[in-house]
């Protein structure tokens, strides 16, 4: 079943042009060939051929496009053909001739003749050519083979066609999907709607926009690939890789640092917590804490380490808490915390920041959390920099729940679980003995044995274990699994299996696998838990042959790239979350070691007999070293083909006989019965014969295979694992092409090409598309029995991954606008990682394949292939991507060797053909090779068709010109200790190479030069050639007149390819120069701008070439420079250049610079600057502006680069270089005149911006229009004095709570503060907003773009965002609780330096640093910043002359200054320089005990300041609060370093790290950075007004200079400058409450928002503070803390500033508090009384505020409660020192007896009061405790009753005081403890008062301690027997009788006294009765 369409031609063509056919069915396309320079008729003769699994419908259509077809451009659509298959299902042969139809569906002239044949199911009609399918057996196979998805087995007859015309099959290979798809696609039967994808594959735009009218908006057309064609159209070759040198195993510096901040809720009574962090091997402690469960601690700890990323990243980070360690006991483990350094590195910005970690116990699993550690973890590798969030008060982080260390996704409860590692069995053991003991044991013992003793063994989360060894095995069987239990999910990300040989001496690593968690789990509501297998994995490390010290064993543990194939181990793993209420669970996490249930050995897949095939085309490029000696090459699959050190020859698997013979694997040698099936072949040939290397050029060789090309072949059996495969490839074509198309759209937005959104769209379009492609294809083999359950749950998540990515992408493509196009490539970087990371199988299948380079039988250098690129598939999208291709391969060093610049010299280059695929799929392995061979088997093979060959010889080649036009190359890398290079390039093809000419010194060479390469021959059809020619290799060299040239970097090309029958004429013609990336390792080393074009040699040999015509050099000899068509075209440009100065010029060759020049040379032609008579005196050149003129391309991509050098002039007319620069790229400094007609040039009609408010908006902020046209919405903050008249008039509007700050209260530091809380306000509030922004893209933010910088916007944005919550009224508004602030005025804290935020204030004076020396590789670790010898101050501007008109008209013009309009004059000026300097953050520790003695230093010229008698004691986050005043004269003295030193009592102090601060340039900014500009104006107060000039004269000066008109002032509160109106408070209070009139406020108004000012508007520095990192030379690149400061300069020609603002930090407040103690009740009861047995406790209350040792008091004791009432009366007195500001106390104290001095210590105000059961003889017991927060406690409960357990765990709401706030509480409390489940149970409540008094208040009024005078309080009234009862024994006793047995006693006597009674009764009865009766 199929359908055949045969083009013919296409005839009525107009114009010559290049045609290319696409033909369409049932949604699955193919191109033609492209036809070139075709007049009127196009002759395709190209035959297409769908197979088609359901029969043709007679609706179905089938389309033939015809275009234009265009290298550059999309290709332009010349017409359509569309048929109804009607008249083809009904005779299954139709030739049709007819015309074609336009975009409008009219008909055209032109008119195409073709011919359809359709085979229709009955398999009845139609002709077949057994060669075109494979053979009709495979169809019914087809039908019935559910299981073996390409069951198409080759035919076993030979195939009737010669190898030679194979063009056809490359349009048919790919469509066999369509076999499967036919039955489920929907039919096409309307044409397709322009919004189908299908259509606007390669539409030409413009005639699309046509079609569809013009309602259609430009954006949302697409523009698919532009590359798709020509990439499509080449399929022989695939894509070489750039980039060499292996990046993994490369040790780098890396730093962990950790703060351990406070824990909490620690499980335990009364415990001395101590903190241990461990990160891999290195272990340190913080201090101990006593007796308390929430230690808080504040340590800082810093782990240096230099190893590979793969080491690091799997190192462990514990953290845990042991109670009580001491110098005699190591103390018991409460509970710790892991996770590998890897998790912190993948966190945003590297780090966790203030995080809380959950503790728990690893040997009690059942227990539940152990308490919580507050810490930030941060990882640092070189050149990463961290941004510290800000430290200010930390109030919102004791939320712990919503803080825990853990990343994002993982739930906040995690549970235990078991992990299984089950390893079963290992194949392919290399020999780990030498031979000799074997030998000798043979000769003695006469055993022979396997020499190796493989056992496993399994890393993972810090926790290993082992199997057992099995002893002499190459196939070793174990069946054992490891068991680790660790929470789920766990925070290491990989295990690591090693298999090992043990040994007497040491165990050797064989092999190294990783298993990656994240590739083998999903962590989604449909995802699964980590599985894997059973299935094999292979291990790669060093050869195999066995030395006693392998220099490649590190590739064994696993660092690095494998060079070998070692070993395969079968291996699974399962998770079992575990029940830990289990109470037979086996609660301890040691690793356990078991045996494990066999597993059948087909459970791994059915093993399948594959073959591999690869023909060598070309060997050159061969290093020199290796040029003597005879070369071969030998490629092998796992051990199969490897001869020299393999294990024997290839084994083959047989066939099972006995179902349990599962121990020994049966292996038989190939020359068994079963291979008579593949016509007597014996072995396979996996090596090319040896052959001699021949001379390219001195330094590399070639082997000279010519039209014998060598191939090789090799048969190997592996488990059939090839979906897992193709799934891969399938994902990975998306990839590759998403990538590729990425690629393309940065590249158009880079060169600033039109339309990158349309290719963007298109790009998207095809990402959709392919994601739906593989829903379809991935979905085959459901039932297969060897799929792991991994297998299954990876293709459903896959499947849901990519089905979703096909919505997002198709919805991302709607989005897709001019302005966005920058956001959603962002989005497409995500999805092609994602890609990526899905299409990476973590259970391999088949081994990767190697390729060797041997000489004289010593492995030499190696390629490593994957062998998913080489898989052959039937269907096109699962084929590996290198499969039937000729792959460029460069062979590297293996392991060490190939670090650095070894790696980067090429070893040798291969063109190899690779096809990989079963054995039975065999038939068409030749397909891919170019055409034209005749194959030459093997003797045994002849005749025998399926036989494949072990040569080929080709019988066709061509003959070519090619030419390289090497134009020019820029931003070299520097090889010479000058900083430049003598660079020529050495240009390789086939085995031809030439050189460019060598130009001394520069990095930035313009060759101009064309090398041609004549009589080269090329092996195969012409037609092939041309689409797919050999790549071109360009290596540039840096010519040394000593010993050989230095390697400076390579890149590659592909030709254009012009035939001898076409016309050497446009559009192809002549080439455009390009610029291709140049590569050095894997850095990029700079860009080449060349153009190669190969030209084929007709019959009438080189006369049919174009002439050469271009002038030979004579200057330079025998040079051709690059033709004319070639080159660019020039205009005339004028550079001009500034030249303010030099600065920072370091000695060269040990003499000082003292006359120094600046030469500025470009394309040829240059300016030198006037020379500097004498640097030190004056270091500024005396002529500011010269200029030159230069022939520059029109293109702004191809302008050539500027250098710029530094020579010094030295006695006797010498010169010597001092170091140089090279503008790479001259775009930023092209002058472009002003767009007068933008907004902010709109120069009539007054803009009004209001200052007066007008409602009272919530923080009462106004409105402010800005432009007429806008609708930009700018706040304004009302000035102060305006809100205190409003909070006046409101009266009690205001929220009573909000007290106005006192003004005598405020210090600088409520401002700093205030504003620290500001930014991060902001900060979270884009956080915030930039997820709302991706959710609706709002277009109403449009008008605002071109007015608001950045940070209006953001606020701008952030009211919006109020606005949208607070819904439409008003009265909402006002139902939102809000914190308000007290209104302190604020200053701008920036989180990064000041430069960074004003462009490096390069606005108009640039900084060139000038570089001398080698650029560093990257184990020599220099860096840019060593190179710097000095650095040039100066500017460009290059524009076409002439120059317009209407800017030399300008008034006031000078043209001596030229475009240089306005700059300052650069003579010397002596400036006053003052820097505060706040604090310091983070620093690195300097002392052994992990703490600095931190102080600053100031240098700047000869100034060199050091504060070292202030320095701070043991602090790393120290409070300087300092100012210094420098006298400084610029431009000698303009670099400030502002540097913090550690302070040592011996030897000298050392350098914890230093901030340098260009002050020059932040003089001379337009953004005025001398003095930031304050919020409001005031002239007394925190607030003042610091800078010596007014605001108003800073305005008038300012439209001065920029002639602006203005300022005009008046009507008071109104200014006007240009057309901007600024009104505003026209009044100020003096100190003395006095209102004056001024302009001040209004003036400060205009200049906050001088930006807006037309023409010369630009941002103004604000007061700030900003934030440096602190650098060390020694560790470069890694910050070593942050320092906070800013600086002020004012020129001391004006007047004098007035004093420095005090900034010292805040001095603590002394304070008293105060705490009676009056009772206790419902106390636990401990004690057993020793005679009675009853129980009581004698209690006592125990009380600290700063720590247990330094200052706790205890009450007296309370003997013998019964009750656990106790009544104490007792006052305890707590001074201490309390800063507000940051809520702490701030105790000084030494550490330790050996301490030099205090060290000042902040802890939180936190107060503990505990009860304690007094014991005499024993130690006294614990009973319970609170901790009450000085600044949010719960209020205590009015009587005892009331008081709850809840009140302190806060489940209940109980109302929060601070006794800052109340000075006096009473209340009970309750105290409670842990019982032995870890839970809280009250263990009694206390009664007490609290009453705080600043020290003064305390003078005046003191009081007593415990109850003595002054103040005294009363005795408490206790029961008598609190006394010891053998003390007062009959006291005891009164009480025991009183108290307890009173009731009982009267009982007993009333009972004995109602007994006496009746007994007297009865007594004196018979008496009375006698009496009676006797009447006595």
């Amino acid at each position: 079943m199929a359908l055949l369409v045969h083009l013919k031609t296409v005839s009525e063509l107009r114009g010559r042009g290049d045609r290319i056919a696409k033909v369409t069915f049932r949604g699955q396309s193919f191109h033609s060939r492209v036809l070139e320079n075709c007049e009127d008729v196009a002759a395709f003769n190209e035959t297409f051929r769908w197979p088609v699994a359901s029969s043709i419908d007679r609706n179905e259509m089938l389309e033939i496009q015809i275009f234009n077809y265009s290298k550059v451009f999309s290709n332009k659509l010349i017409g359509t053909f569309r048929m109804v298959l009607q008249k083809v299902a009904e005779d299954n042969h139709v030739e049709v001739t007819d015309t074609l139809m336009d975009d409008n569906n009219a008909i055209i002239k032109t008119s195409l003749c073709v011919e359809i044949q359709y085979q229709a199911p009955d398999g009845m009609v139609g002709s077949w050519d057994d060669g075109d399918f494979l053979g009709d057996e495979s169809l019914q196979e087809e039908e019935k083979d559910s299981q073996e998805t390409d069951g198409l087995l080759p035919g076993s007859r030979p195939s009737s066609r010669p190898p030679g015309e194979k063009s056809f099959r490359r349009a048919g290979r790919s469509v066999f999907s369509a076999m499967k798809l036919g039955k489920n696609r929907p039919h096409k039967e309307e044409p397709p709607r322009p919004d189908e994808p299908a259509v606007l594959e390669m539409e030409d735009l413009d005639h699309l926009a046509i079609r569809l009218g013009d309602g259609l908006d430009p954006d949302s057309v697409s523009l698919a690939s532009v590359t798709a064609l020509t990439t499509n159209v080449s399929n022989k070759r695939s894509k070489p890789d750039i980039k060499m040198e292996p990046s993994a195993g490369r040790p780098m510096d890396y730093q962990v640092s950790v703060t351990v901040i406070e824990a909490r809720q620690l499980v335990g009574l009364n415990m001395d917590p101590v903190v241990c962090v461990e990160v891999g091997e290195d272990k340190k402690y913080t201090s101990m804490k006593e007796s308390t469960n929430c230690p808080y601690y504040n340590e800082y700890f810093v782990f240096d380490f230099h190893v590979s990323p793969d080491v690091m990243f799997d190192k462990i980070i514990k953290i845990s808490v042991i109670h009580s360690k001491n110098l005699l006991r190591s103390g018991t483990l409460v509970g710790s915390f892991k996770m590998d350094v890897g998790t912190v590195y993948s966190q945003p910005e590297h780090q966790f920041h203030h995080k809380w970690a959950i503790l728990s116990d690893p040997d009690d699993i059942s227990a539940g959390l152990k308490g919580y550690v507050k810490c930030d973890v941060a990882v640092v590798g070189k050149g990463d920099n961290i941004k510290t969030p800000h430290k200010a008060n930390e109030t919102d982080e004791d939320d712990i729940e919503g803080n825990l260390l853990l990343p994002e996704g993982v739930p906040p409860e995690r549970q235990w679980a078991r992990f299984y590692v089950k390893i079963y069995r290992a194949e392919g053991l290399p020999r780990m003995n030498t031979s000799l003991m074997a030998n000798v044991k043979k000769a003695f013992i006469g055993e022979n044995k396997d020499l190796v003793d493989p056992y496993v063994q399994v890393f993972f989360a810090g926790q290993k274990g082992k199997t057992s060894v099995q002893k002499s095995s190459y196939e070793p069987l174990w069946n054992e699994q490891v068991i680790f239990t660790d929470l789920f999910p766990p925070l290491c990300k990989r295990v690591k299996v090693q298999i090992r040989d043990s040994d007497k001496v040491n165990d050797v690593a064989i092999g190294t696998h990783f298993i990656d968690l994240r590739k083998i789990s999903n962590d989604g509501d449909k995802g699964f838990l980590p599985t894997l297998g059973p299935a094999w994995v292979n291990m790669y490390g060093s050869t195999r042959n066995y030395t006693l010290l392998d220099e490649h064993q590190d590739l064994n543990e696993g660092l690095g790239e494998g060079v070998s194939f070692r070993a395969r181990l079968m291996l699974g793993l399962a998770v079992e979350i575990l029940d830990t209420s289990n109470p037979e669970l086996t609660s301890s996490t040691e690793v356990q070691v078991e045996q494990a249930t066999p597993v059948s050995e087909s459970c791994t897949g059915k093993m399948e007999e594959f073959f591999l095939f690869g023909a060598f085309l070309e060997a050159s490029m061969i290093d020199r070293k290796n040029g003597d000696k005879p070369i071969t090459f030998e490629v092998t699959i796992g051990n199969y083909g490897n001869e020299v050190d393999g294990m024997a020859r290839p084994q083959r698997p047989q066939p099972r006989k006995e179902p349990g013979n599962e121990e020994e694997v049966d292996l038989i040698q190939n020359s068994s019965d079963d291979e008579a099936d593949d016509s007597g072949e014996l072995a396979s040939v996996s090596s090319t014969p040896p052959m001699r290397p021949q001379i390219t050029d001195r330094n590399y060789f070639h082997l000279p295979y010519l039209e014998r090309k060598p191939c090789i072949y090799i048969k190997s059996w592996w488990p059939d694992q090839r979906r897992r495969l193709y799934n891969a490839n399938i994902m990975d074509h998306i990839a590759d092409k998403l990538e590729e198309g990425l690629n393309d759209v940065q590249e158009m937005i880079k060169t600033e090409k039109s339309y990158p959104e349309r290719r963007l769209r298109g790009v998207l379009e095809e990402l959709s598309c392919g994601c739906y492609r593989f829903l379809s294809l991935a979905d085959k083999d459901q039932g297969h029995s060897s799929r792991t359950r991994l297998d299954r749950e990876r293709l459903k998540s896959c499947m849901r991954e990519l089905e979703s990515m096909g919505q997002q992408a198709k919805t991302l493509r709607a989005q897709v606008k001019r302005h966005t196009v920058r956001d959603k490539l962002r989005l497409g970087q995500n999805f092609l990682q994602k890609l990526r990371f899905l299409a990476d199988e973590p259970q391999h299948s088949i081994p990767d394949v190697f390729v060797w380079m041997m000489s004289n039988n010593k492995r030499v250098a190696y390629a490593r292939v994957p062998s998913k690129d080489l898989l052959f598939s039937i269907v096109e999208e699962e084929m590996g991507k290198d499969c039937a291709k000729i792959k460029t391969l460069f062979l590297k060093l293996p392991g060490k060797r190939g670090f650095g610049s070894a790696g980067w010299t090429v070893q040798a280059k291969l063109e190899l053909y690779l096809w990989l695929g079963l054995s039975k799929q065999r038939k068409d392995f030749l397909c891919g090779l170019p055409c034209g061979f005749e194959e030459v088997k093997a003797a045994q093979g002849l005749g025998l068709h399926s036989f494949p060959p072990i040569g080929l010889l080709y019988t066709k080649k061509q003959g070519f010109q090619l030419r390289a036009h090497m134009y020019q190359a820029r931003s070299l890398f520097a090889a010479d200790s000058s900083g430049l290079s003598d660079p020529f390039a050495r240009v390789f093809f086939i085995n031809q190479s030439q050189c460019t000419e060598v130009l001394n010194e520069t990095l930035c060479p313009t060759w101009d030069q064309m090398l041609v390469f004549d009589n080269l021959e090329l092996y195969g059809e012409a037609h092939e050639l041309r689409d797919d020619p050999p790549i071109i290799v360009i290596e540039i060299y840096d010519q040394d007149s000593m010993g050989k040239a230095d390697f400076m970097g390579r890149t590659f090309a592909k030709p254009l390819v012009k035939m001898a029958d076409e016309a050497y004429c446009p559009p192809r013609f002549p080439p455009q120069l390009e610029y291709y990336q140049i590569y050095r390792g894997n850095a990029t080393a700079g860009d080449l701008l060349a153009a190669f074009e190969l030209l084929q040699i007709g019959p009438a040999g080189k006369a049919d070439l174009p002439p050469i015509n271009g002038p030979v050099d004579v200057d330079r000899g025998p040079i051709m420079p690059v033709p004319v068509g070639i080159r660019p075209v020039l205009s005339k440009y004028r550079v001009e250049v500034l030249f303010w100065g030099l600065r920072d010029l370091k000695r060269v060759n040990l003499a000082q610079v003292d006359r120094p020049r600046v030469d500025i040379e470009c394309a040829g032609r240059g300016v030198q600057s006037s020379l500097i008579h004498n640097y030190k005196k004056n270091p500024n050149f005396n002529t500011l502006v010269k200029w030159f003129e230069v022939d520059l391309p029109e293109n702004e991509l191809l302008h050539p680069p500027l250098n710029i050098r530094v020579v010094d002039c030295r006695a006797f007319g010498r010169y010597t270089l001092v170091g140089s620069h090279a503008v790479s790229s001259l775009r930023r400094f092209i002058y472009r005149p002003p767009d007068r007609s933008a907004p902010n040039w709109n120069t009539t009609g007054e803009v009004v911006v209001n200052m007066e408010p007008e409602v009272p908006v919530k923080k009462l902020e106004t409105i402010v229009k800005l432009d007429a046209t806008s609708d930009a919405v700018v706040k304004v903050d009302v000035a102060e004095d305006e809100k205190e008249k409003k909070r006046k008039k409101k009266g009690t509007a205001e929220d009573p709570q909000e007290e106005e700050p006192d003004e005598s209260m405020l210090d600088w530091w409520s401002k700093y503060f205030a504003s620290i809380d500001t930014m991060k306000e902001q900060l979270r509030q884009q956080e915030a907003s930039g997820i709302d922004v991706e959710k609706d893209e709002v277009d109403n933010t449009e008008g605002l773009k071109g007015l608001m910088k950045g940070k209006e916007k953001a606020r701008a944005a952030k009211e919006e965002k109020k606005k949208r919550t607070q819904g439409p009224g008003p009265s909402q508004g006002s139902e939102v609780p809000e914190k308000k602030k007290p209104k302190i005025d604020e200053l701008k804290v920036y989180p990064k330096e000041l430069e960074s935020e004003f462009d490096n204030f390069e606005d108009w004076l640039h900084t060139f640093n000038l570089l001398r020396g080698k650029t560093g590789d990257d184990e020599d670790g220099s860096t840019e910043e060593e190179r710097i010898v000095g650095r040039f101050k100066g500017s460009l501007c290059v524009y076409k002359v002439p120059l317009p008109e209407d800017v030399s008209r300008e008034a006031g013009y000078d043209p001596t200054y030229g475009m240089f309009q306005g700059i300052p004059s650069n003579d010397p000026i002596n400036v006053l320089v003052r820097v505060y300097v706040i604090r310091a953050t983070d620093l690195h520790p300097a002392d052994i005990n992990g703490k600095a003695d931190p102080y600053i230093a100031i240098r700047l010229g000869k100034s060199d300041i050091r504060d070292k008698e202030n320095y701070i004691s043991k602090q790393l986050n120290p409070v300087f609060g300092k100012s210094f005043d420098i006298e400084a004269s610029f431009p000698m003295e303009s670099m400030l370093t502002v540097a913090v030193y550690d302070w040592d009592l011996v030897g000298t102090d050392d350098l914890i790290g230093e901030t340098k601060i260009d002050l020059e340039n932040r003089f001379y900014s337009k953004h005025r950075a001398t003095c930031g500009i304050a919020q409001t104006y005031s002239i007394h107060g925190y607030n003042i007004w610091r800078d010596p000039v007014k605001p108003s004269q800073i305005l008038t000066r300012l439209c001065k200079e920029g002639r602006v008109d203005g300022p005009h002032f008046g009507p008071p509160g109104r200014v006007k400058v240009a057309n901007r109106v600024f009104t505003g408070p026209s009044e100020i209070e003096d100190e003395n409450g006095q209102r004056k009139p001024t302009d001040e406020h209004v003036a400060l108004c205009a200049l906050r928002h001088w930006e807006d000012i037309p023409r010369v508007g630009c941002r103004l520095v604000p007061e700030h503070v900003e934030t440096r990192p602190l650098l060390n030379p020694d560790k470069p690149g890694i910050e070593q803390g942050r320092l906070e400061l800013w600086v002020d300069m004012f020129p001391m020609d004006m007047p004098a500033p007035g004093t420095p603002l005090d900034i010292s930090p805040r001095k603590p407040k002394k304070y008293e508090l105060r705490v009676i103690v009056w009772n206790t009740d419902e106390v636990v009861l401990e004690d057993d009384d020793f005679f009675t047995g009853e129980k009581s406790s004698d209690i006592f209350v125990r009380g600290w505020l700063k720590g247990q040792q330094e200052d706790k008091q205890d009450t007296d004791v309370h003997y013998h409660s019964l009750t656990g009432e106790g009544n104490f009366n007792w006052r305890y007195l707590f001074p201490f020192d309390y800063l507000a500001a940051e809520e702490k106390i701030v105790i000084s104290k030494k550490e330790s007896m050996f301490s030099w001095d205090e060290t000042e210590y902040k802890i939180p105000a936190r107060l503990t009061l505990q009860i304690w059961d007094a014991d005499h003889f024993s130690a006294d017991d614990f009973l319970g405790a609170i901790e009450l927060d000085l600044n949010r406690f719960p209020r205590g409960a009015k009587t005892a009753k009331q008081c709850t357990m809840e009140m302190a765990t806060g489940e209940v709401d109980v109302p929060l005081v601070s006794i800052f706030k109340q000075k006096r509480v009473k209340g009970w409390w309750p105290l409670l403890a842990r019982n032995e489940n870890d839970e809280f149970e009250l263990t009694g409540k206390v009664e007490a008062e609290l009453h705080l008094l600043t020290a003064e208040e305390a003078e005046k009024n003191p009081v007593g301690l415990a109850r003595n005078e002054p103040d005294p309080l009363e005795k408490p009234n206790r029961p008598d027997t609190a006394f010891v009862w053998f003390l007062n024994p009959l006291k005891s006793i009164k009480y025991l009788i009183c108290t307890r047995y009173k009731w009982l006693i009267i009982k007993v006597v009333l009972a004995l006294l109602g007994l006496l009674m009746l007994a007297l009764f009865l007594y004196s009865l018979p008496g009375y009765m006698v009496k009676k009766l006797l009447g006595a």
